[in-house]
């Protein structure tokens, strides 16, 4: 046993209770998606955006949204019922490694294909410009980029979910006119806008999405909300003139349907998986709270010490994320795909986000050594929370000294209990 396992061993965890919290629960069954879309794109206040014979460009982004095959594939059987030719362009700036085959495999992961979709998607990295911005940071004006094939199109329809953003507070954050100023702008147009850094970044995507909307052929926004079970529960069909005035109050909306953990603070969050298909920093700060990465985000849980124990299936290796971490374990450090990792580091400006933390040899040891480095509080009644991951907090489990502490809305479902750790001090 080297130093540092017989450092952990000193540390005694608490045992653990399992609760759950309630959140509302209203939602669209997805048998009754495509009705829905074709009703909200039938809105007669939009005229008529799509022509017959006209070619448009659908965007589809890269996290993992609620029914988006299902979605996206309704609105583009709307286009086909007005007699026009849909296709379906990555909005993702560079994730899926900046490659057009990687964006089209991330699309595939979600069961976005051409058979499911019923027309074609067409992924190219390259960008067109459509010309200058209005003044912006420091009174400069900057070359507005987007997809070459969704500007030669005959309109866009901008589709995408609008929620609060995981590095950044402002009345647009993720949504149409991030969906516009990043994603369209794929690695060339995303890195332009993100050069200033996320300090500025609700005013770039302002700037961006504005002239995106002036010089592109954008005929449609179709914004997407989710409860907190991940669910989609909302529609919005809104005109581009419609989208600067309307999407502020649909992400005030989305903020209020958060899966918030109901504690202020903890000495310990334990997250079971972070994901790039869970959220662009891997965890949401907007749940698990901010950290040295996130400074510009508020709300969320403040936690002493944050340990991650392994990646999901879905994200491919891109650990963009785990810089917010302080211990993490081999098995997930084994994952990594440090090239798809760093190339979303790079075009964000985030690279704190993808340094790597303290590397334990189990899931005990994180836990441990995290305890263990803990600046104030109580070692002998530690606090700590452990949840699956940043969008499942329906049910997550808390050490025995807070269920004290614990609102009435939380009911309790077992323990106290020991960590079901197996004989390499593993929990899966």
């Amino acid at each position: 046993m080297g130093i540092i396992s017989r450092l952990c061993a000193e540390v005694r965890l608490p045992r653990m209770i399992r609760v759950r919290q309630f959140f509302d629960r209203e939602h669209i069954e997805p048998e009754d998606i495509p009705g829905e879309v074709k009703a909200r794109l039938s809105r007669p206040e939009l005229g008529n955006p799509v022509q017959p014979g006209k070619r448009y460009a659908i965007t589809c982004g890269s996290r993992g949204v609620a029914n988006i095959a299902l979605i996206t594939g309704a609105i583009a059987a709307f286009v086909k019922s007005r007699g026009a030719y849909p296709f379906v362009v990555p909005a993702m700036g560079s994730h899926g490694g900046a490659s057009a085959g990687g964006q089209r495999t991330l699309l595939a992961a979600y069961g976005l294909t051409e058979e499911s979709l019923g027309c074609p998607i067409v992924s190219s990295m390259e960008t067109v410009a459509l010309g200058r911005s209005e003044p912006g940071p420091g009174g400069k004006r900057y070359d507005v980029r987007i997809d070459k094939n969704a500007a030669g199109a005959d309109g866009i329809i901008v589709a995408g979910r609008i929620k609060p953003h995981t590095d950044f507070r402002g009345p647009y954050e993720s949504g149409l006119m991030k969906m516009m100023a990043i994603g369209l702008g794929k690695r060339e147009g995303a890195e332009i806008c993100h050069q200033n850094g996320f300090e500025y970044m609700a005013e770039m995507v302002l700037l961006f999405g504005k002239a995106i909307i002036a010089y592109a052929p954008v005929v449609l926004g179709f914004g997407i909300l989710e409860n907190a079970y991940g669910q989609t529960c909302k529609f919005a069909a809104l005109r581009p003139d419609e989208i600067e005035m309307s999407e502020p109050a649909l992400l005030n909306e989305a903020r209020s349907r958060l899966p918030l953990i109901p504690f202020d603070s903890a000495d310990v969050l334990v997250v079971d998986r972070i994901g790039k298909d869970i959220s662009g920093d891997g965890m949401d700060p907007n749940i698990t709270g901010p950290s040295p990465c996130s400074p510009w985000v508020t709300g969320g849980l403040r936690a002493n010490r944050t340990v991650v124990l392994d990646l999901t299936d879905e994200t491919h290796g891109a650990a963009m994320g785990i810089g917010a971490a302080h211990t993490t374990t081999r098995r997930l450090f084994n994952k990594i795909d440090f090239e798809a990792t760093y190339v979303n580091a790079v075009t964000s400006r985030g690279i704190d986000f993808a340094r790597i933390p303290c590397i334990l040899e189990s899931d005990r040891e994180a836990v441990q050594l995290a305890l263990r480095t803990c600046v104030g509080g109580d070692p002998a009644l530690p606090r700590i929370i452990r949840i699956a991951d940043s969008l499942h907090t329906e049910t997550f489990r808390i050490s025995e000294v807070m269920e004290g502490e614990a609102p009435a809305r939380l009911e309790i479902q077992s323990g106290p209990e020991d960590w079901p750790f197996d004989s390499d001090g593993n929990l899966w």
